[in-house]
């Protein structure tokens, strides 16, 4: 027995990834992560040195503080969780979270972002379609990228980093942060659509129950997503839009 999946435009709402799915800010998240890595490791003597493939195995979609420890037990190297409010030298998962947070700051701070354009188009349409979206993001820098990128009103509900660790939330892999975008839309997961670039993230979505997720491929690769349960993958979210012109819904 087959079930027919849900068509991307013809959802009751779409529940976006911020970064690398909207915004290019993955690519600012990466090199904030390896700066900062790349300092501690040489610090400590290290090795193996700092790869992209550890952003993607380690960090990529996960909580902040949970990147940092799996990256360091990639390692071998243990030192204490800390606290969130731990200064940024602090030699903690958390201070060595919060460091990155400064180098990302500093980055958006000097570069600005500016959304995919593929992205903006499919907001468009979801907007003149009248279907709500939502922005379902591990990260706590969610609030400072939408200002940014001039993306803020679109969005009614923001889930981010922030609201995940005051209710209590599990990060991706886990769902709840999806189901809570989902709740505060009203609507049924099984009607809506989870957009991902991350691993952690589709492997959410699907274990979310949602109608259909969408991987977007940033670089992580089409094979790992579709193997964490993307049932469509995208190069870019325009690739999407092929046979909406003129359609009404």
């Amino acid at each position: 027995m087959t079930t027919e999946r849900l068509e991307f435009f013809d959802a009751a709402a779409v529940l976006f990834d911020l970064d690398g799915v909207l915004t290019p800010t993955a690519e600012v998240h990466m090199r904030a992560w390896a700066t900062m890595f790349d300092r501690l490791f040489a610090e400590r003597g290290v090795q193996p040195p700092y790869s992209d493939v550890d952003y993607f195995r380690h960090l990529d979609g996960r909580p902040r503080y949970d990147g940092v420890a799996s990256l360091l037990a990639s390692r071998g190297v243990e030192v204490p969780w800390g606290d969130p409010a731990d200064p940024d030298d602090a030699d903690t998962v958390c201070g060595i979270g919060n460091r990155k947070n400064t180098v990302f700051s500093a980055l958006l701070e000097a570069e600005g972002i500016a959304a995919y354009p593929g992205s903006l188009a499919v907001l468009d349409r979801l907007g003149a379609l009248g279907i709500p979206a939502a922005v379902v993001s591990s990260s706590k820098n969610a609030g400072p990228v939408l200002a940014a990128a001039h993306l803020a009103d679109r969005f009614p509900v923001v889930v981010d980093g922030v609201v995940a660790a005051s209710e209590g939330l599990p990060g991706k892999p886990q769902p709840d942060i999806f189901l809570a975008g989902a709740a505060r839309l009203q609507v049924d997961p099984a009607n809506a659509v989870v957009v991902e670039d991350a691993v952690s993230g589709v492997a959410a979505g699907r274990a979310g129950r949602f109608g259909l997720v969408v991987g977007v491929d940033r670089g992580v690769g089409s094979t790992a997503l579709r193997d964490a349960g993307a049932d469509v993958v995208v190069g870019d979210l325009a690739d999407l839009l092929a046979g909406q012109e003129g359609a009404s819904r």
